[in-house]
């Protein structure tokens, strides 16, 4: 694992065939068995997963299209329409269970992706039923001398004389520390914190 200054990308040595997207179409038909209608609508900015990671309606049906290419998914039946078209139903195959488990193990390679790429492998291995640790442990390993590096840069920073990249840095700084407190919480309770609301119902009045 390399850094490279003056840079947000943590560099590892894997890399993917399929886009982040495809993966993510596959994890879902691993999940269970669906058509792109219905994967569309989940992917879409307001539906379960695209909250995290949306995929525009065309790009559904395209990666669809490259996993069967591929031999990551097959055709398994045909939901017949009432109206419009008949659906066609996918479903994994071995390869493509093989390959998600894979890729739900590596950690994110870009910094910018931290905050919707991981979050969605963290979630996707939740569905799935698999253990993220692995996943969360790994981008701890990334992550925390990434950290450590974007603090000494940022006291190498004068903030009068260099204002936007001392901002940059510190955004980055936070964003990178934030993940790192967020995988720490995983790791020790193994899943997510109740978020406060209102007080207590002990609590004195």
């Amino acid at each position: 694992m390399t850094i490279a200054p003056g840079s947000n990308v943590l560099t590892v040595s894997r890399q993917e065939e399929l886009s982040p997207g495809e993966f993510c179409l596959l994890a879902l038909l691993c999940e269970h068995q669906s058509h792109g209608w219905s994967l569309a609508t989940m992917l879409a900015r307001d539906g379960e997963i695209g909250a995290i990671w949306s995929i525009a309606r065309p790009l559904v049906y395209t990666g669809l299209r490259r996993l069967e290419t591929e031999g990551m998914i097959v055709t398994t039946g045909l939901e017949r329409g009432q109206r419009g078209p008949h659906r066609v139903i996918y479903g994994p195959t071995a390869a493509g269970r093989k390959a998600v488990k894979q890729w739900l193990l590596d950690p994110v390679e870009h910094v910018r992706e931290i905050r919707s790429l991981f979050l969605l492998k963290v979630v996707l291995a939740q569905r799935l039923g698999l253990d993220p640790k692995p996943l969360l442990e790994a981008q701890r390993a990334l992550m925390t001398p990434f950290v450590a590096w974007l603090e000494a840069r940022l006291d190498d920073v004068d903030p009068e004389l260099e204002p936007t990249e001392a901002t940059v840095l510190f955004f980055r700084l936070e964003t990178a520390q934030t993940t790192v407190r967020f995988i720490d919480h995983m790791l020790e309770v193994g899943k997510p914190a109740k978020a406060s609301r209102g007080k207590s119902k002990n609590a004195s009045k």
